[in-house]
């Protein structure tokens, strides 16, 4: 289940981010306890961020915001008890069926490295730029049926 995000939620999900980026930003040597969630905090939107629950409880979150070329998906975290279960495939293709709908682009960063490269690469977005950190991504604008076809002559 998606459910809109409330105030209530930031902590909560401050703590998700630290748990499930922990790992690799360890590995990157860019860990900071204090810093892991207070970019959360710092960027916390409840406009544009959606909890996920499994059985009602905090399984993860996403936010996808609205920029000038289509939609920038970030903070998309999943609890480790959840993850390769085919959520983050969920969840992302609700994401990519609103942007096919709109006709958008979608763009993210992920850390080097992280395994969620994975499902974004099966998902269709390719490497737009790398640094020693991140890789940014983008998913074209998906070309309908109609799109493609032959005009008529």
């Amino acid at each position: 289940m998606l459910r809109p995000a409330a105030a209530a939620d930031v902590e909560p999900i401050a703590e998700l981010r630290a748990l499930v980026m922990r790992p690799d930003l360890v590995r990157l040597g860019r860990y900071d306890e204090h810093r892991v969630r207070q970019r959360f905090r710092d960027a916390f939107d409840a406009r544009h961020t959606c909890v996920v629950t499994v059985g009602g409880d905090l399984a993860g979150c996403l936010t996808v915001r609205p920029v000038d070329t289509g939609l920038w998906l970030e903070h998309f975290y999943l609890a480790p008890h959840v993850q390769g279960r085919g959520l983050g495939s969920a969840v992302l293709r609700s994401v990519l069926a609103r942007a096919d709908a709109e006709g958008a682009a979608v763009g993210l960063v992920v850390l080097q490295g992280s395994p969620a490269r994975r499902l974004y690469e099966r998902h269709g977005f390719v490497m737009a730029a790398e640094d020693p950190v991140d890789v940014t991504m983008t998913r074209p604008v998906a070309r309908t049926a109609t799109a493609t076809a032959a005009p008529n002559a």
